[in-house]
């Protein structure tokens, strides 16, 4: 029996939001499954290269992996020692703070006729409002720290499953389609892997050129902290729109903790934009291509409903699942419709004649 549209499109809206559902209530067990799922897409060509050279599949499934959490384990390091470097001017850092709060309490008095006193009780009223919340801030951190490391934990054990039985898993998604539709169904898996491999590493080259790009640079000014301010950006522009400007705001922070000259501010805004520019505009293109081809809106739209569904994770994963998203729907009569609002192209002219 065929469905009237109106039916049709209220069951996909339907479907989508029992989808979201799903993911926000079992976002710890399906998040690290989906980011296993794209990470065993990225170390599957170094999985055949190690079972060319005739290596045994537990140790052809291992050796990636090890090589993945080796880098890993490199940038956590080096935010670690970055982190901890700041740390220890600790006392400078206090100095610096505290000038610049003088220097704002002075141009608050001047523009506003608010004397330090009213200032202090100000924040004295707003710091006891902070405390009180303060109780429920950490145990919510505490929770997520939990659910970091579970995260983590739980990511390797995947990924070695999911390339252990990479063939129980494309046979299960075969065996829903009829033999007639098996070629489309492997090309959609086939541009799939393609799409996430190109994604990923070109992903994963952004963030070695832009820590050495932008710390380079601020390093040549002489900004402390340099390094720090290029790996915080670096790996907060792995979340598209949303990330570049979270990194600037961070890079001004760091900066005004750190320097009492203002110029330094403009220094490191300028060379974030110069960065940001070279990227953009010429070395992520060229690295990644035209793969992924999401229109602005819906990749702004499924970053921020991925964030609020999930976290940090989610806002990572948004655009590689959009991607895969969009290749199922355009191989689908059904669903094709969905495929080209997620797409980039625009028509030329109005698609509604002029009365």
């Amino acid at each position: 029996m065929e469905f009237p549209i109106t039916v049709k499109r209220s069951i996909e809206l339907l479907g989508l939001f029992l989808a979201g559902t799903i993911v926000v209530l079992g976002n710890t067990v399906i998040m690290p499954l989906i980011m296993a799922f794209f990470f065993s897409l990225v170390l599957l060509p170094v999985f055949r290269f190690f079972r060319k050279w005739k290596f045994p599949e537990a140790i052809a499934i291992f050796l990636p992996i090890l090589l993945l959490t080796v880098f890993m384990g490199l940038i956590m390091w080096l935010f670690y020692s970055q982190v901890s470097a700041l740390v220890d001017d600790f006392p400078q850092i206090q100095h610096t703070v505290n000038k610049h709060l003088d220097n704002l309490s002075i141009w608050i008095s001047n523009s506003f006729g608010l004397s330090p006193a009213e200032q202090l009780n100000f924040v004295n009223e707003q710091s006891s409002k902070l405390f009180s919340s303060m109780g429920s801030l950490l145990r919510g951190a505490a929770g997520s720290l939990s659910g970091a490391l579970i995260f983590l934990a739980l990511l390797p054990v995947y990924i070695y499953l999911i390339l252990l039985y990479r063939n129980v898993f494309l046979k299960f998604v075969l065996m829903w389609f009829r033999k007639t539709e098996h070629d489309n169904v492997e090309d959609s898996i086939r541009q799939t892997e393609k799409i996430v491999k190109s994604y990923l590493i070109g992903l994963l080259i952004q963030i070695t050129y832009i820590i050495i790009l932008l710390g380079g640079v601020l390093m040549l000014f002489g900004i402390k902290n340099a390094l720090l301010i290029g790996l915080l950006f670096a790996l907060l522009n792995l979340i598209p729109y949303l990330g570049a400007l979270i990194g600037n705001i961070l890079g001004v922070l760091i900066t005004l903790a750190s320097s009492e000259n203002i110029t330094d501010i403009l220094v490191v805004l300028g060379a974030i934009t110069f960065v940001q520019l070279l990227d953009n505009n010429i070395l992520m293109p060229r690295i990644v291509g035209s793969q992924v081809k999401i229109n602005p809106l819906a990749s702004i739209v499924g970053i921020i409903a991925a964030g609020s569904m999930a976290g940090l994770s989610g806002m990572f994963l948004a655009m590689p699942v959009l991607s895969v998203l969009k290749i199922v729907f355009d191989h689908s009569v059904q669903y094709k419709q969905w495929g080209y609002l997620l797409g980039d192209e625009r028509p030329v002219k109005s698609p509604i004649k002029a009365g």
